[in-house]
Protein backbone atom coordinates (compact mmCIF):
# COMPACT_ATOMS: atom_id res chain seq x y z
CA UNK A 1 0.00 0.00 0.00
CA UNK A 2 1.30 3.34 -0.86
CA UNK A 3 0.78 5.97 2.14
CA UNK A 4 0.24 9.42 0.51
CA UNK A 5 2.53 12.18 2.07
CA UNK A 6 2.64 15.76 2.18
CA UNK A 7 5.02 17.53 -0.23
CA UNK A 8 7.01 19.75 2.53
CA UNK A 9 8.64 18.32 5.34
CA UNK A 10 11.74 16.69 5.61
CA UNK A 11 12.99 14.85 2.59
CA UNK A 12 14.60 11.46 2.66
CA UNK A 13 18.45 13.42 2.94
CA UNK A 14 16.98 15.20 6.27
CA UNK A 15 16.94 18.60 3.90
CA UNK A 16 13.51 21.05 4.58
CA UNK A 17 11.40 20.79 1.53
CA UNK A 18 9.31 23.96 2.27
CA UNK A 19 5.47 23.87 1.84
CA UNK A 20 4.95 25.92 -1.63
CA UNK A 21 3.21 29.40 -1.46
CA UNK A 22 2.59 32.10 -3.34
CA UNK A 23 4.87 35.33 -3.79
CA UNK A 24 3.72 38.16 -1.61
CA UNK A 25 5.27 41.34 -1.57
CA UNK A 26 6.72 44.03 0.82
CA UNK A 27 8.28 46.58 -0.26
CA UNK A 28 11.29 45.51 -2.37
CA UNK A 29 11.02 42.01 0.11
CA UNK A 30 8.97 39.26 -1.11
CA UNK A 31 7.72 36.26 1.27
CA UNK A 32 6.70 32.94 0.06
CA UNK A 33 8.43 29.80 -0.62
CA UNK A 34 10.45 30.39 -3.58
CA UNK A 35 12.12 33.12 -1.38
CA UNK A 36 14.38 32.80 1.87
CA UNK A 37 12.48 32.75 5.11
CA UNK A 38 12.11 36.69 5.89
CA UNK A 39 13.24 37.90 9.14
CA UNK A 40 10.86 40.85 10.60
CA UNK A 41 10.85 42.76 13.89
CA UNK A 42 8.73 45.41 15.25
CA UNK A 43 10.46 48.68 17.53
CA UNK A 44 9.42 49.76 20.63
CA UNK A 45 9.58 53.63 20.07
CA UNK A 46 6.26 55.64 19.96
CA UNK A 47 5.73 56.07 16.34
CA UNK A 48 4.84 59.96 17.11
CA UNK A 49 8.52 60.01 17.99
CA UNK A 50 9.95 60.37 14.06
CA UNK A 51 13.86 60.84 15.00
CA UNK A 52 13.45 58.13 17.00
CA UNK A 53 11.15 55.33 15.11
CA UNK A 54 13.84 56.04 12.10
CA UNK A 55 16.67 55.55 14.33
CA UNK A 56 15.08 52.28 15.21
CA UNK A 57 13.80 51.09 11.90
CA UNK A 58 17.19 52.20 10.62
CA UNK A 59 19.08 49.94 13.36
CA UNK A 60 16.99 46.61 12.87
CA UNK A 61 17.46 46.94 8.95
CA UNK A 62 21.40 47.14 9.12
CA UNK A 63 21.46 44.30 11.50
CA UNK A 64 19.98 42.06 9.06
CA UNK A 65 16.22 42.44 9.62
CA UNK A 66 14.32 42.63 6.39
CA UNK A 67 10.92 43.70 7.68
CA UNK A 68 10.01 46.20 10.38
CA UNK A 69 6.73 46.48 11.98
CA UNK A 70 5.24 49.42 13.63
CA UNK A 71 2.38 50.30 15.86
CA UNK A 72 -0.45 52.68 14.45
CA UNK A 73 -2.85 53.10 17.65
CA UNK A 74 -4.75 56.32 16.60
CA UNK A 75 -4.68 58.78 13.44
CA UNK A 76 -2.03 61.21 14.02
CA UNK A 77 0.67 57.35 14.44
CA UNK A 78 -0.63 56.67 11.04
CA UNK A 79 0.15 60.36 9.35
CA UNK A 80 3.54 60.13 11.24
CA UNK A 81 4.16 57.21 9.38
CA UNK A 82 4.45 59.15 6.25
CA UNK A 83 6.96 61.46 7.35
CA UNK A 84 8.92 58.71 8.98
CA UNK A 85 8.97 56.82 5.96
CA UNK A 86 10.07 60.13 3.43
CA UNK A 87 12.76 60.32 6.20
CA UNK A 88 14.01 56.45 5.89
CA UNK A 89 14.10 56.97 1.63
CA UNK A 90 15.86 60.72 2.02
CA UNK A 91 18.76 59.79 4.50
CA UNK A 92 18.87 55.99 4.38
CA UNK A 93 17.29 53.94 2.17
CA UNK A 94 13.11 52.79 1.53
CA UNK A 95 12.74 50.07 4.53
CA UNK A 96 10.14 47.42 3.78
CA UNK A 97 7.37 48.90 6.47
CA UNK A 98 4.29 47.09 8.16
CA UNK A 99 1.55 49.13 9.88
CA UNK A 100 0.37 47.16 13.21
CA UNK A 101 -3.66 47.94 13.73
CA UNK A 102 -5.72 46.75 16.19
CA UNK A 103 -9.08 48.44 17.65
CA UNK A 104 -11.46 49.44 15.39
CA UNK A 105 -9.06 49.87 12.32
CA UNK A 106 -10.77 50.71 9.06
CA UNK A 107 -9.80 54.66 9.22
CA UNK A 108 -6.84 54.17 10.88
CA UNK A 109 -5.76 51.02 8.00
CA UNK A 110 -6.93 53.24 5.21
CA UNK A 111 -4.82 56.07 5.79
CA UNK A 112 -1.57 54.13 7.01
CA UNK A 113 -2.23 51.95 3.48
CA UNK A 114 -0.72 55.06 1.61
CA UNK A 115 2.34 55.07 3.51
CA UNK A 116 3.51 51.70 4.33
CA UNK A 117 4.02 48.17 2.15
CA UNK A 118 1.95 46.27 3.70
CA UNK A 119 -1.29 46.21 6.58
CA UNK A 120 -1.05 44.12 9.69
CA UNK A 121 -4.97 43.86 10.89
CA UNK A 122 -6.19 41.64 13.76
CA UNK A 123 -9.16 39.70 13.04
CA UNK A 124 -10.29 39.81 16.97
CA UNK A 125 -9.93 43.52 17.15
CA UNK A 126 -10.51 44.85 13.99
CA UNK A 127 -14.24 44.75 14.52
CA UNK A 128 -14.93 45.38 18.04
CA UNK A 129 -17.83 43.13 19.13
CA UNK A 130 -19.16 44.88 22.56
CA UNK A 131 -19.62 41.58 25.55
CA UNK A 132 -23.00 41.12 26.95
CA UNK A 133 -22.62 39.55 30.51
CA UNK A 134 -25.70 37.30 30.04
CA UNK A 135 -25.01 35.91 26.33
CA UNK A 136 -24.47 32.25 25.90
CA UNK A 137 -24.55 31.76 22.25
CA UNK A 138 -24.86 33.18 19.30
CA UNK A 139 -26.90 32.72 16.53
CA UNK A 140 -26.61 31.82 12.83
CA UNK A 141 -28.00 34.78 12.69
CA UNK A 142 -25.87 37.01 14.86
CA UNK A 143 -22.77 35.48 13.39
CA UNK A 144 -23.66 35.92 10.25
CA UNK A 145 -24.67 39.86 11.05
CA UNK A 146 -21.78 40.62 12.34
CA UNK A 147 -19.93 38.61 9.73
CA UNK A 148 -21.49 41.21 7.23
CA UNK A 149 -20.42 44.15 9.46
CA UNK A 150 -17.32 42.68 8.77
CA UNK A 151 -17.19 42.31 5.05
CA UNK A 152 -18.27 46.24 5.12
CA UNK A 153 -15.84 47.65 7.35
CA UNK A 154 -12.77 45.64 5.38
CA UNK A 155 -13.71 45.86 2.25
CA UNK A 156 -12.23 49.43 1.79
CA UNK A 157 -8.86 48.54 3.01
CA UNK A 158 -8.92 45.35 0.79
CA UNK A 159 -9.53 47.54 -2.25
CA UNK A 160 -6.71 50.15 -1.26
CA UNK A 161 -4.32 47.79 -1.14
CA UNK A 162 -5.31 45.57 -3.99
CA UNK A 163 -4.97 49.26 -5.75
CA UNK A 164 -1.43 49.54 -4.89
CA UNK A 165 -0.31 46.39 -4.88
CA UNK A 166 0.67 46.34 -1.34
CA UNK A 167 0.02 43.65 1.08
CA UNK A 168 -1.98 42.56 4.38
CA UNK A 169 -1.17 40.21 7.17
CA UNK A 170 -4.36 39.00 8.90
CA UNK A 171 -2.85 38.49 11.98
CA UNK A 172 -5.09 36.07 14.52
CA UNK A 173 -3.67 36.39 18.40
CA UNK A 174 -5.03 33.10 20.47
CA UNK A 175 -5.28 35.84 23.28
CA UNK A 176 -7.84 38.39 21.40
CA UNK A 177 -10.18 36.37 19.23
CA UNK A 178 -13.46 37.71 18.93
CA UNK A 179 -16.07 36.66 21.55
CA UNK A 180 -18.22 35.07 18.96
CA UNK A 181 -15.53 32.86 17.79
CA UNK A 182 -14.98 31.58 21.09
CA UNK A 183 -18.81 31.13 21.50
CA UNK A 184 -18.71 29.18 18.23
CA UNK A 185 -15.62 27.58 18.47
CA UNK A 186 -13.89 27.77 22.11
CA UNK A 187 -10.82 28.61 22.92
CA UNK A 188 -8.97 26.82 20.49
CA UNK A 189 -6.69 26.13 17.43
CA UNK A 190 -10.16 25.79 15.49
CA UNK A 191 -11.10 29.10 16.57
CA UNK A 192 -8.03 30.76 15.38
CA UNK A 193 -7.78 29.32 12.02
CA UNK A 194 -11.71 30.37 11.88
CA UNK A 195 -11.11 33.61 12.59
CA UNK A 196 -8.12 33.63 9.43
CA UNK A 197 -10.74 31.83 7.40
CA UNK A 198 -13.33 34.20 7.83
CA UNK A 199 -10.83 37.38 6.66
CA UNK A 200 -9.52 35.67 3.96
CA UNK A 201 -12.71 34.65 1.94
CA UNK A 202 -13.52 38.35 2.40
CA UNK A 203 -10.37 39.24 0.55
CA UNK A 204 -10.66 36.23 -2.11
CA UNK A 205 -14.01 37.57 -2.87
CA UNK A 206 -12.73 40.65 -3.50
CA UNK A 207 -9.66 39.22 -6.21
CA UNK A 208 -7.22 40.27 -3.46
CA UNK A 209 -4.51 37.39 -2.92
CA UNK A 210 -1.04 39.70 -1.56
CA UNK A 211 -1.82 37.92 1.82
CA UNK A 212 0.44 36.59 4.71
CA UNK A 213 -1.48 34.34 7.58
CA UNK A 214 0.06 34.24 11.34
CA UNK A 215 -1.73 32.29 13.91
CA UNK A 216 0.14 33.03 17.35
CA UNK A 217 -0.23 32.11 20.79
CA UNK A 218 1.89 32.75 24.06
CA UNK A 219 1.71 29.03 24.61
CA UNK A 220 3.77 26.78 22.03
CA UNK A 221 1.48 23.60 21.80
CA UNK A 222 -1.52 25.99 20.85
CA UNK A 223 0.49 27.67 18.57
CA UNK A 224 1.87 24.56 17.00
CA UNK A 225 -1.26 23.40 16.58
CA UNK A 226 -2.99 26.20 15.08
CA UNK A 227 -0.16 26.63 12.45
CA UNK A 228 -0.51 22.85 11.18
CA UNK A 229 -3.77 23.32 11.42
CA UNK A 230 -4.51 26.51 9.18
CA UNK A 231 -1.60 24.39 6.94
CA UNK A 232 -3.68 21.43 6.64
CA UNK A 233 -6.88 23.16 6.19
CA UNK A 234 -5.50 25.23 3.37
CA UNK A 235 -4.03 22.91 1.77
CA UNK A 236 -7.39 21.32 1.46
CA UNK A 237 -8.58 24.48 0.02
CA UNK A 238 -6.09 25.00 -2.08
CA UNK A 239 -4.95 27.90 -0.49
CA UNK A 240 -1.58 29.00 -0.93
CA UNK A 241 -0.78 31.77 1.19
CA UNK A 242 2.06 31.83 3.09
CA UNK A 243 2.75 32.37 7.17
CA UNK A 244 4.57 34.50 9.83
CA UNK A 245 5.67 32.36 12.36
CA UNK A 246 5.77 33.46 15.66
CA UNK A 247 5.77 32.85 19.62
CA UNK A 248 3.74 36.06 21.07
CA UNK A 249 4.88 37.45 24.38
CA UNK A 250 7.67 34.60 24.44
CA UNK A 251 9.55 36.46 27.76
CA UNK A 252 13.05 37.36 27.84
CA UNK A 253 16.70 35.65 28.54
CA UNK A 254 17.44 31.89 28.15
CA UNK A 255 14.16 31.09 28.26
CA UNK A 256 12.79 33.49 25.83
CA UNK A 257 14.64 32.09 23.27
CA UNK A 258 14.15 28.51 24.15
CA UNK A 259 10.60 29.37 23.70
CA UNK A 260 10.56 30.78 20.57
CA UNK A 261 12.86 28.13 19.10
CA UNK A 262 10.87 25.40 20.25
CA UNK A 263 7.48 26.56 18.41
CA UNK A 264 9.36 28.56 14.96
CA UNK A 265 12.39 25.69 14.81
CA UNK A 266 9.41 22.78 15.51
CA UNK A 267 6.89 24.44 12.40
CA UNK A 268 10.05 25.44 9.89
CA UNK A 269 11.31 21.83 10.18
CA UNK A 270 7.93 20.37 9.00
CA UNK A 271 8.11 22.76 6.17
CA UNK A 272 5.44 25.31 7.35
CA UNK A 273 6.68 29.30 7.82
CA UNK A 274 8.00 31.78 5.28
CA UNK A 275 8.99 34.99 7.74
CA UNK A 276 9.51 34.76 10.87
CA UNK A 277 9.60 37.04 14.40
CA UNK A 278 11.03 36.30 17.49
CA UNK A 279 9.10 38.20 19.83
CA UNK A 280 11.66 38.78 23.38
CA UNK A 281 11.06 41.23 26.27
CA UNK A 282 14.57 42.68 25.18
CA UNK A 283 15.35 45.49 22.94
CA UNK A 284 14.52 44.63 19.46
CA UNK A 285 17.89 44.37 18.06
CA UNK A 286 18.56 40.96 20.30
CA UNK A 287 15.53 39.62 18.20
CA UNK A 288 17.98 39.47 14.60
CA UNK A 289 20.85 37.03 15.93
CA UNK A 290 18.27 34.46 17.05
CA UNK A 291 16.82 34.51 14.38
CA UNK A 292 18.95 34.23 12.21
CA UNK A 293 20.66 31.02 14.78
CA UNK A 294 17.00 29.45 14.12
CA UNK A 295 17.53 29.54 9.95
CA UNK A 296 21.05 28.48 10.22
CA UNK A 297 20.54 25.45 12.54
CA UNK A 298 17.83 24.02 9.92
CA UNK A 299 19.89 24.92 7.38
CA UNK A 300 17.16 27.73 6.04
CA UNK A 301 19.70 30.79 5.78
CA UNK A 302 23.43 30.70 6.01
CA UNK A 303 24.30 33.98 7.60
CA UNK A 304 27.52 32.89 9.69
CA UNK A 305 30.00 30.15 9.77
CA UNK A 306 28.90 26.99 10.99
CA UNK A 307 30.97 25.59 13.81
CA UNK A 308 30.75 21.96 14.40
CA UNK A 309 32.04 20.82 17.77
CA UNK A 310 31.99 18.34 19.93
CA UNK A 311 30.85 18.19 23.31
CA UNK A 312 34.21 16.63 24.37
CA UNK A 313 35.01 14.43 27.26
CA UNK A 314 38.59 12.20 28.64
CA UNK A 315 39.77 11.68 25.52
CA UNK A 316 39.58 15.36 24.28
CA UNK A 317 43.74 16.20 23.74
CA UNK A 318 43.38 20.26 24.23
CA UNK A 319 40.77 22.77 25.66
CA UNK A 320 38.10 22.14 23.61
CA UNK A 321 35.91 25.44 24.78
CA UNK A 322 39.61 27.83 24.73
CA UNK A 323 40.38 26.43 21.03
CA UNK A 324 36.71 26.90 19.84
CA UNK A 325 36.79 30.04 20.83
CA UNK A 326 39.37 31.00 19.66
CA UNK A 327 39.16 29.77 15.93
CA UNK A 328 35.74 31.33 15.87
CA UNK A 329 37.17 35.04 16.92
CA UNK A 330 39.31 34.34 14.03
CA UNK A 331 37.13 33.01 11.12
CA UNK A 332 34.09 34.09 12.22
CA UNK A 333 33.80 36.74 9.45
CA UNK A 334 33.92 33.89 6.60
CA UNK A 335 30.30 33.58 5.82
CA UNK A 336 29.63 30.25 4.56
CA UNK A 337 32.47 28.02 5.51
CA UNK A 338 31.71 24.93 7.91
CA UNK A 339 34.33 24.32 10.14
CA UNK A 340 34.39 21.84 12.52
CA UNK A 341 36.40 21.69 16.05
CA UNK A 342 37.08 18.22 17.49
CA UNK A 343 38.91 17.21 20.30
CA UNK A 344 40.05 13.69 19.50
CA UNK A 345 40.49 11.60 16.56
CA UNK A 346 37.56 8.75 17.84
CA UNK A 347 35.02 11.92 16.91
CA UNK A 348 37.38 13.79 14.29
CA UNK A 349 36.64 12.46 10.50
CA UNK A 350 33.63 10.47 10.68
CA UNK A 351 31.72 13.60 13.03
CA UNK A 352 32.72 16.11 10.96
CA UNK A 353 32.57 15.15 7.81
CA UNK A 354 30.44 17.57 6.28
CA UNK A 355 32.03 20.70 7.29
CA UNK A 356 35.21 22.33 4.68
CA UNK A 357 37.81 22.54 7.23
CA UNK A 358 38.72 20.43 10.45
CA UNK A 359 40.90 21.07 13.52
CA UNK A 360 41.42 17.52 15.15
CA UNK A 361 43.61 16.58 18.17
CA UNK A 362 45.60 13.92 17.03
CA UNK A 363 48.54 13.10 19.76
CA UNK A 364 48.92 15.16 22.97
CA UNK A 365 50.80 18.53 21.52
CA UNK A 366 49.78 18.14 17.89
CA UNK A 367 46.65 18.95 15.64
CA UNK A 368 45.86 17.48 12.64
CA UNK A 369 44.05 19.76 10.05
CA UNK A 370 41.71 18.42 7.42
CA UNK A 371 40.26 20.08 4.40
CA UNK A 372 37.11 17.78 4.22
CA UNK A 373 37.37 14.15 4.92
CA UNK A 374 41.23 14.92 4.04
CA UNK A 375 43.88 15.26 6.38
CA UNK A 376 46.45 17.72 5.21
CA UNK A 377 49.09 18.45 7.71
CA UNK A 378 50.22 17.49 11.64
CA UNK A 379 51.23 21.08 13.16
CA UNK A 380 52.07 21.73 16.84
CA UNK A 381 49.15 22.83 18.76
CA UNK A 382 50.38 26.57 19.97
CA UNK A 383 50.40 26.58 15.83
CA UNK A 384 46.60 25.30 15.34
CA UNK A 385 44.83 28.21 14.66
CA UNK A 386 47.34 30.18 12.52
CA UNK A 387 47.78 26.84 10.15
CA UNK A 388 44.07 26.55 10.31
CA UNK A 389 44.42 30.78 8.94
CA UNK A 390 46.77 29.70 6.41
CA UNK A 391 45.18 26.83 4.81
CA UNK A 392 42.10 28.58 4.17
CA UNK A 393 43.75 31.23 2.66
CA UNK A 394 45.71 28.76 0.52
CA UNK A 395 42.72 28.10 -0.93
CA UNK A 396 41.44 31.35 -1.59
CA UNK A 397 38.67 31.01 0.64
CA UNK A 398 40.34 33.63 2.89
CA UNK A 399 38.50 37.10 2.99
CA UNK A 400 40.15 39.92 5.51
CA UNK A 401 37.69 40.53 8.40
Amino acid sequence: MVIATKPYGLDATGAIQRRPTRSVPVGAINIGSKHPVVVQSMINEDTLDIPGSVAAIRRLHELGCEIVRVTVPSLAHAHALAEIRSKLQSTYTDVPLVADVHHNGMKIALEVAKHVHKVRINPGLYVFEKPKGDRTEYSPVEFEEIGEKIRDTLKPLVLSLKEQNKSMRIGVNHGSLAERMLFTYGDTPEGMVQSALEFIRICEDLDFRNLVISLKASRVPVMLAAYRLMAKRMDQLGMDYPLHLGVTEAGDGEYGRIKSTAGIASLLADGIGDTIRVSITEAPEKEIPVCYSILQSLGLRKTMVEYVACPSCGRTLFNLETVLHQVREATKHLTGLDIAVMGCIVNGPGEMADADYGYVGKTPGMISLYRGREEIKKVPEDRGVQELIDLIKSDGRWLDP
